[in-house]
């Protein structure tokens, strides 16, 4: 690995990225979760509250039900949300890295270790997702997460915490990987050096919640149903999509989608600032030192290979293409140090084994000759006079 490779590499540490991630998804959820049981409310079936817009909906949860009503669940997603973001955003920038020794395109890797990640946070916080659900519908006959999830386990079993698992990832693998292309596009637009920069964050982090929320709803509108309930027994996808099309029509599909957007969008922002600020606080580096991901604006490309013979080094040599004003700036020594040959061999009877020229001029050349009586100091030793 040379120069180039280091300078290409994030200066944060597996630890420090899930050590950020965890605390970002636990303020992210705790800071947007009255709106997103608003969300889950206006996306139900149930004709009581089918036609009430973002503010009916809040201000009928805090009449009917009470002021603490729009945060009853809150605790099971804190509980999963640590470990799941940490998980998340661990095995994203680790991914990340990864892929550069496999494709040079971009956004394939964005994708890619988006994919990973989204199959790695799901699997622990879609437990938890389904707690949350049902303790936010209408009239829930839940009072405290304990008291949910024993409930759930005794009635419907085991499987009830991972029925909508398929659904989730059906649609969290492309709301991910527009997520993160997303974010990646609009970091690589606005902050190429990847410094830590929070009104860059905070833009990329709300336009990729908007976006991916936005296209995602109808998958969103369909694990809301598998997650809750509502219409009695829905054993997959397909029936779940049927009921919501036999009860509300295309429309259906598309029910909280502003509520959907408008969550999406401040909590990915809050989530990103949040994340990319604890990396840059727990690495402790000043912000010229700073790198908090692998450069992403050009691809990475192929080192000259010309002379490299082991296969392993082919594998591995990927570093950042140099730019045509890099080279320009160059100065004359490095130039000269980059030409410089090394001399050929004498051809004559070798008098000394290290009579040869040095490449760096100026060196006196070492002779090993030297009597030890003509030594003068410790300094002198092994080197001629001349």
């Amino acid at each position: 690995m040379n120069v180039d490779d280091y300078e290409s590499l994030p200066t944060t540490s597996l630890g420090i990225n899930m050590t950020a991630g965890a605390i970002a998804g636990v303020l992210e959820h705790i800071v947007m979760y009255p709106m997103d049981s608003v969300k889950t409310r206006m996306q139900s079936l149930s004709p009581a509250t089918s036609k009430l817009n973002i503010t009916a909906t809040f201000q009928n949860m805090i009449r009917k039900e009470g002021i603490f009503r729009p945060i009853r669940g809150v605790t099971a997603v804190v509980a999963g949300a640590g470990p799941a973001h940490a998980l998340y955003f661990g095995s994203y920038e680790m991914s990340k890295e990864l892929m550069t020794k496999i494709t040079t395109h971009n956004h394939i890797n964005y994708m890619a270790s988006g994919v990973i990640a989204t199959l790695i946070h799901d699997a622990v916080s879609n437990p938890a997702e389904v707690i949350k659900q049902r303790m936010q519908m209408y009239n829930s006959p839940y009072k405290s997460v304990v008291a949910c999830m024993r409930g759930v386990y005794q009635s419907e079993g085991l499987k009830a915490f991972y029925r909508s698992y398929s659904t989730q990832l059906v649609m969290n693998i492309p709301n991910q990987t527009i997520h993160f292309t997303t974010y990646e596009f609009f970091q690589n637009r606005l902050n190429h050096e990847r410094k830590y920069n929070p009104p860059v964050h905070v833009i990329a982090g709300g336009a990729a919640g908007a976006c991916a929320a936005a296209i995602t709803t109808p998958l969103d509108v369909v694990k809301t149903l598998l997650n809750t309930q509502e219409t009695g027994l829905v054993k997959g996808m397909m029936e779940a999509i049927s009921q919501i099309y036999a009860m509300a029509g295309p429309l259906g599909f598309f029910k909280g989608l502003t509520a959907r957007v408008l969550y999406s969008m401040p909590a990915t922002a809050i989530c990103w600032s949040t994340y990319e600020f604890f990396k840059f606080f727990l690495s402790g580096l000043d912000r010229d030192q700073y790198k908090s991901t692998i450069t992403g604006k050009n691809m990475l490309q192929p080192r000259k290979t010309s002379n490299i013979n082991d296969e392993a080094q082919l594998r591995n040599a990927y570093v950042l293409p140099v730019s045509e004003s890099t080279e320009e700036t160059k100065t004359p020594k490095e130039t000269n140090t980059q030409t410089t040959q090394p001399q050929s061999l004498p051809t004559g009877p070798i008098k000394t084994v290290c009579e040869l020229s040095s490449a760096v001029a100026g060196t006196p050349t070492l002779n090993l000759t030297t009597r030890h009586t003509d030594v003068k100091s410790p300094f002198d030793r092994g080197f001629s006079s001349t």
